[in-house]
């Protein structure tokens, strides 16, 4: 199958599915209008915060304010305030929101299950979640557990699969809730996941140990390929591939940037060594994304230029009405140094904060 390499406007980048283009394509914004979605019956989810929709909620403890406010009205175990772009791509598929592998809570599995939690990383973790917010729930236990929930799902709709109407009303539900285990090579998997592998060794080696970090990121992306492989030979076959974003603009990274020297940060704000170290990486898992597509026949997979489109949407943010902190006064060095000592976050709603 044809790799597709998308790389459009960012609210246009979230609507995008698989089975459009050729090798090498960039799909323009009036194709993606104009195109009708893919029909797959199921998405799995794999991921960091950038897709968690209460993986890491139901494990530690809820998410704080402003989780779910301003779409949900009700905390949702996001790291948002409204919705990720999973949730975008689950709605122009017409498929529900994804439900949490480990929330419990009324969870329907029908369709969809995420296995994404927030600060999941792509190798096994050094740190603790306590201490640095990093997940036990790397990418090699996210694809374990889906082996698990394939394998008891599988069993569980086999004893309820065939229950008549006169059957007990709860097996008939529980029945309603699980996959269809024919529905696993027709599902629609999604990685996007790599974030924290960066951040990680941005805190543990330094700037001035930079090279150190760019030769792990060969395992990294071979880890990801691997993951790839094993969801190929249970039978997935459709795969949707985030890269990175620009690290170097996301707001945390920003918290700790106090009288940067000249040259620290590029035009837009963002902190230069991080953004080049992301581009690295991504440029790593689009050549593996090559090869793999010679390797798994029969699998389709897109690539996703994330970095590209959150790096324009960060660059244009003042043009679209949104918060650019680095020329607003409660961000002034000042303020921003004792926002940063008092331990206080960035809680505007439904505003861009860098």
């Amino acid at each position: 199958m044809k790799l597709r390499r998308v790389s459009v406007n960012w609210v246009l980048v979230i609507l995008l599915a698989v089975g459009r283009g050729g090798e090498g394509d960039i799909v323009a914004a009036a194709e993606v209008l104009s195109s009708p979605p893919c029909q797959f019956p199921a998405i799995y989810n794999f991921g960091d915060s950038n897709s968690d929709t209460g993986g890491i909620s139901a494990a530690f403890y809820p998410a704080g304010s402003p989780s779910g406010e301003t779409y949900f009205g009700r905390p949702s175990g996001r790291g948002s305030d409204g919705r990720l772009m999973i949730d975008f791509i689950s709605e122009h598929l017409g498929l529900p929101y994804l439900s949490a592998y480990l929330d419990t809570m009324r969870t329907n599995y029908r369709h969809r299950a995420n296995f994404a939690t927030g600060g999941s990383t792509v190798r096994r973790p050094t740190e603790s979640w306590f201490l640095n917010g990093v997940s036990p729930f790397s990418l090699k236990i996210q694809t374990a557990q889906f082996d698990q929930f394939k394998v008891r799902s599988t069993y569980y709709f086999k004893q309820y699969g065939n229950k008549k109407d006169d059957d007990d009303d709860e097996m008939k539900l529980r029945d309603s809730r699980l996959p269809r285990p024919e529905d696993f090579s027709k599902a629609l998997y999604v990685f996007d996941i790599g974030q924290n592998d960066l951040a990680a060794g941005f805190r543990n080696l330094g700037y001035e140990h930079l090279e150190r970090l760019n030769e792990t990121i060969p395992d990294v992306v071979e880890q990801l390929a691997a993951a790839g492989r094993h969801l190929y030979g249970q039978g997935g076959r459709a795969f949707w591939i985030h890269n990175t974003g620009p690290i170097g603009c996301l707001p945390i990274t920003h918290r700790w940037v106090v009288d940067p020297v000249d040259g620290y940060l590029d035009e837009v704000g963002c902190v230069k060594d991080q953004n080049r170290m992301a581009s690295e990486f991504n440029r790593q898992p689009e050549d593996k994304v090559r090869l793999l597509r010679d390797e798994l026949a029969g699998a389709a997979l897109t690539y996703v230029d994330v970095y590209l489109a959150k790096y324009e949407l960060i660059s244009g943010a003042k043009e679209q009405g949104m918060l650019i902190v680095k020329t607003d006064p409660l961000f002034s060095n000042t303020k921003r140094k004792k926002k940063r000592e008092s331990g206080e976050g960035c809680y505007f709603r439904s505003t861009f904060c860098t």
